[in-house]
């Protein structure tokens, strides 16, 4: 049954509310499929890959993301006098603000992502576990409201039994969450995690589930349209973290069985279909050494690692997340679709894996991608940009496909090699460490694996002075092509949105 306040008005133009990899990523798709596009930048991002690739773009404030990125208002501005009629947010930033979704439904523009009583459903940990226990999806032991006191904390604690998980019931990326193995340590825990939740998020509320030993992070993409179709594709494997955030990713997961598979895909469905979920989502899973499986989030929006999934099951999720936004039904099935091959995902960042992953921005002075079958590189900084350090420190993800498990690991591990970045560390080396690590190669890996096999001496130690020479060469290649017209940026108050020299010379190629 379609969903009677679906707007079926065609999209025509896509202001991409983000930036960076993103935000690249984003506008090729609408590129490819005829739409006009619009692009936000902050005042260090003016030059920003991004930008460039936009048909028009627009300065919406200084380096803050509180002031540029998170202004609502001003990113509405924007598309008013754009003339945009949809908003893709990309991940991060405004990407699950549910007062967001609704301004944008508020002044006529499609939201390219899910409606916003879903995203609030979702964004609120204790709630969303209520909507799990009445679907049935299998949730770890613990608490569907949140914990009143630490005296309460602590006879919950004693009755599911230790070791257990304090959790902030609001946001995620691991703040506001804390381990607890033993009854002595809980006060204290819990204290630094409402700490935590308070800080990050504002809302102090935590609550208590058992600790699964030993675990796996493993989730399901899922989309679904307005005319009540709502489908799984397949499952994605995050167990390398760091600091509880993913680094490394693939698909599918070496450990699932089919029989597995199929049950947690359903679950997937069901976790969507309680909170009325459109759009692209993802359910995440815990899942423990005998393969019980826990629900544990849902992330209401598209992930970093989505492109693993578009390897194998050949579905551009950004053209399906435009094309339900405008109201079309997606067409096709689980039952649909097939599982082609393996694909590996390294995130590499400006951090320092040799010192616990420390954020390391600045200039980009040496930049060169790898290539070739199999490899795909979603960059949002190039050589002679900068990694600003107002945000993310991503300087691309890199992907790579192989008829199975081992050839797609051999393939990241030759392009690991041939991926040069000079002017920062990254986290390249970690990456390469763990592809040749024998326990991630035979599958045999938790989400301890950073702080259980990871040993900082074993990285390959790069060569210093040619990196160097790498660097002042790309230095003077990059002076030398400063001499061409940057692309002009208006306001959204004043002047004129300017015309990409990048995208005429692509549209004149044509």
């Amino acid at each position: 049954m379609t969903d009677p306040e679906v707007s079926t008005r065609p999209i025509e133009t896509v202001l991409v509310a983000n930036r960076g990899e993103i935000a690249v990523r984003v506008l090729r798709t609408c590129h490819e499929r005829g739409l006009r596009t619009v692009a936000v930048c902050s005042t260090p991002d003016r030059s920003a890959p991004h930008v460039r690739l936009a048909d028009e773009a627009y300065h919406i404030g200084p380096a803050a993301a509180a002031e540029s990125y998170l202004d609502q208002e001003a990113i509405l501005a924007v598309a008013d006098r754009s003339g945009a009629d949809a908003i893709h947010p990309g991940y991060g930033f405004l990407s699950e603000n549910a007062d967001f979704a609704e301004a944008c439904a508020d002044a006529g523009v499609h939201f390219i992502g899910p409606p916003p009583e879903a995203i609030r459903a979702m964004g609120d940990k204790t709630a969303a576990r209520q909507l799990m226990e009445e679907a049935g999806v299998p949730m770890a032991p613990g608490t569907t409201d949140a914990v009143a006191s630490t005296e309460a904390g602590e006879d919950i604690a004693a009755e599911i039994g230790y070791p257990v998980l304090i959790k902030a019931a609001a946001g995620g990326g691991g703040k506001g969450m804390r381990i607890v193995h033993e009854p002595e340590a809980f006060a204290g825990a819990m204290d630094r995690a409402q700490g935590e939740a308070e800080s990050s998020f504002g809302d102090g509320r935590v609550f208590i589930e058992k600790y699964i030993e030993e675990p796996r992070h493993i989730e399901f993409q899922i989309l679904a349209d307005h005319h009540g179709n709502t489908i799984h594709l397949f499952e994605r494997e995050c167990s390398i973290q760091r600091r509880h955030q993913k680094v490394i990713e693939e698909a599918p997961s070496s450990i699932l069985t089919p029989e597995v598979r199929r049950e947690m895909g359903e679950a997937a469905v069901a976790a969507a279909k309680s909170c009325g979920y459109r759009n692209a989502g993802t359910v995440e899973f815990l899942v423990d050494k005998d393969l019980n499986y826990y629900f544990m989030e849902m992330n209401t929006r598209l992930q970093v690692e989505h492109p693993v999934t578009e390897w194998v099951t050949g579905v551009d999720l950004v053209a399906e997340q435009i094309r339900v936004a405008q109201g079309e039904a997606l067409g096709y099935s689980t039952d649909d679709l097939s599982i082609d091959g393996h694909a590996v995902e390294s995130r590499v960042y400006a951090e320092d894996p040799g010192s616990n992953f420390l954020p390391d921005p600045g200039p980009l002075k040496r930049h060169s991608a790898p290539s070739g079958f199999g490899v795909r590189v979603d960059a949002g900084v190039e050589e002679g940009g900068e990694v600003l350090i107002h945000y993310d420190p991503m300087i691309s993800k890199l992907t790579t496909w192989g008829r199975d498990r081992p050839a797609a690991i051999d393939r990241m591990i030759r392009a690991l090699d041939e991926y040069e970045v000079a002017g920062m560390s990254t986290t390249i080396p970690f990456c390469r460490f763990a592809m040749r690590h024998d326990g991630f190669r035979d599958g045999d890996f938790t989400t301890h694996f950073v702080d259980e096999q990871f040993d900082p001496e074993a990285l390959v130690v790069e060569d210093p002075e040619r990196d160097e020479l790498a660097a002042l060469a790309a230095t003077l290649y990059y002076a030398q092509t400063q001499e061409e017209d940057a692309p002009t940026i208006a306001s959204p108050e004043k002047g004129q949105p300017g015309r990409s020299p990048w995208r005429d010379r692509r549209r004149h190629t044509r």
